[in-house]
């Protein structure tokens, strides 16, 4: 049977108040939206379409750099009505699986449980057992434990108020009957909208199986309609991750001072102190020791090393048994080399460190090819941006490059050379020897600085 599935994101969030759209707001990273679709994209359905609203130029955007195909809802009559804007998406279809953009935690093995329940032609409902159901549509069974009909909470008398088993708005639809129904719909209701959840009564009405999945997990049917709501999503999210680093042999200082905002893959005995944010796709090895405060984005830390507190590491590759930090910033394009030392205040950019190289002080080196057993002294720095164009940097094998020197790029530093303190080097040092340029100190007398009290 083939699959389709269509994603509300109508709605405006007002209550978010925000000039973003609701499902662009972020969680773990990501927009709301992207969480669902990703989920959905899992399931391997032949179709994938998402209903949003007709201001919602934010979202569009979003979903055509992401290559997803959009119906537009230009008026926000209810469920109902969004899903049947998306009636052409549906033609082709055996069944139709309706998601919504805001409720961003939903698994794809729960899904996988609606979509394999044991009547295949009939309608399934993904509910949950809530300890306060309030603000959710009632699932309403006879006498024998059938469902009859969902009735909405403004719709709901007292005695279905009390019921605790709530609808999560998922549903699992049999497509050509579901089509031939949406029009069937009405909006005599408390909001005078077309309910979605109205077609449960007309499926019972037509004889057509009801079957239910209930999701244990209340966090997966939760929407987010506040910021509130979002950041408790956001926690539970985090405290997921924090349990499956443990479980994988990563020590956290503390589980609850973490965030994972992408896919992070570990080796065993990794200590994580706090404040540490990964992002991206974030690979670590076994035996490595983070500091507080880190940001760790789109890298690969190789075994055995060290990141001191307060580092940036984006883009780059870090060789095993490697030391950084603290302070230190490794942008795009950096590989460092095993055993490397990149110490305090040190900025390296698109740069190869050898194995054993040092940048131990307060010193910038982009656009270099640095070799083995370099030594770089305090407040060195590449001039590697001559107003238009990068230029490269090249130091060979075991040089020494004095404190406070400038190294105008392009510009080749021997093997072995040794470049004194204070050189400002525009040509190419020769291997094993000392290069510097020198000027004569002198003293100028009567001078005066300037006049502090003016």
């Amino acid at each position: 049977m083939s699959l389709s599935i269509v994603i509300l994101a109508a709605g405006k969030g007002k209550r978010m108040k925000s000039a973003s759209a609701k499902v662009m707001h972020h969680l773990a990273g990501r927009p709301l939206l992207k969480h669902v679709i990703d989920t959905a994209k899992q399931l391997n359905p032949t179709k994938l379409v998402v209903v949003v609203g007709n201001d919602a130029g934010e979202v569009l955007s979003f979903l055509e750099c992401n290559q997803i195909d959009t119906v537009i809802q230009n008026e926000q009559l209810g469920t109902g009505h969004a899903l049947a804007q998306a009636k052409i998406a549906m033609t082709d279809s055996t069944r139709v699986l309706v998601l919504y953009g805001d409720v961003p935690l939903m698994k794809a093995t729960t899904l996988q449980a609606l979509i394999d329940c044991e009547d295949q032609n009939g309608v399934g409902i993904l509910t949950a057992d809530l300890a306060d159901p309030t603000g959710y549509g009632r699932i309403v069974r006879d006498g024998s434990g059938k469902v009859i009909c969902i009735t909405e909470q403004k719709d709901a008398n007292k005695a279905t108020l009390a019921i605790k088993e709530v609808n999560s708005g998922i549903m699992l639809l049999p497509s050509k009957w579901m089509l031939s129904s949406l029009d069937k719909l009405g909006n005599d209701n408390a909001q005078c909208e077309y309910y979605l959840t109205d077609l449960i009564a007309l499926a019972v009405a037509d004889g057509i199986k009801v079957d239910t999945v209930c999701c244990s997990d209340e966090a997966e049917v939760a929407g987010v309609n506040t910021r509130s709501q979002l950041a408790k999503l956001e926690r539970h999210y985090q405290g997921l991750q924090a349990d499956r680093l443990m479980t994988a042999g990563v020590t956290l200082a503390d589980p609850k001072r973490i965030d994972v905002r992408g896919q992070l893959d570990v080796g065993n005995d990794i200590f994580i102190d706090v404040n540490v944010i990964f992002e991206g796709k974030v690979s670590i090895a076994s035996h490595v020791s983070i500091g507080a405060n880190c940001i760790i984005k789109d890298s690969e830390i190789g075994e055995g090393s060290v990141i001191f507190p307060n580092s940036m590491i984006d883009s780059s590759v870090v060789g095993a048994s490697v030391n950084i930090g603290p302070f230190a910033r490794l942008r795009p394009g950096t590989v460092l080399g095993e055993k490397a030392k990149i110490g305090n205040f040190v900025e390296l950019k698109n740069t190869r460190v050898g194995v054993g190289s040092k940048v131990n002080h307060l010193s910038y080196i982009g656009d270099t090819d640095m070799g083995e057993g370099v030594n770089i002294g305090a407040g060195t720095i590449t001039c590697n941006y001559d107003g238009v164009n990068k230029h490269r940097t090249v130091i060979g094998d075991n040089a020494f490059i004095g404190s406070d020197t400038q190294l105008v790029a392009p510009v080749t530093v021997g093997e072995g050379s040794t470049i004194g303190a204070g050189t400002t080097l525009r040509k190419d040092a020769p291997a094993g020897q000392l290069t510097l340029t020198k000027g004569v100190q002198q003293t100028v007398e009567g001078w005066k600085g300037p006049d502090k009290g003016k």
